[in-house]
């Protein structure tokens, strides 16, 4: 995907997002080497790589019941990052419901995906 831009790549993230279909952003966007960081205190504030980042949803997806969103905003490109705010109403399988409002970071390079960051 080398010849994708930035902004490209930001609307195919948040196109497929607005559909639920989270599994093809990884498959198609982000780079195998990939790192994600989440706030401090979270399950797994960095994964490093396919196989945690893998992990790291296959954790969350376990403890969802249900989700009643998502909400996902335009990006916003400067060089080679996006943002966008997502926002999610979530039922967890303890029964806890929350709504949840964060910011995405990502950072771009050669078309791919190198670096996510959440903070909510």
């Amino acid at each position: 995907m080398n010849n994708i831009s930035t902004k490209q790549v930001a609307q195919m993230l948040v196109d497929l997002c607005r559909q639920g279909d989270f599994a093809t952003c990884y498959d198609q966007l982000y780079s195998p080497d990939c790192i994600s960081i989440e706030p401090k205190g979270a399950m797994m504030e960095i994964a490093t790589g396919m196989t945690e980042i893998n992990e790291k949803g296959e954790n969350w997806n376990s403890q969802v019941a249900e989700m009643h969103g998502p909400q996902i905003d335009d990006p916003i490109i400067a060089g080679n990052f996006f943002s966008c705010t997502m926002w999610n109403d979530i039922t967890f399988k303890n029964g806890e419901r929350i709504e949840m409002d964060e910011i995405c970071l990502f950072e771009v390079k050669d078309g791919e995906i190198v670096k996510d960051q959440f903070f909510y």
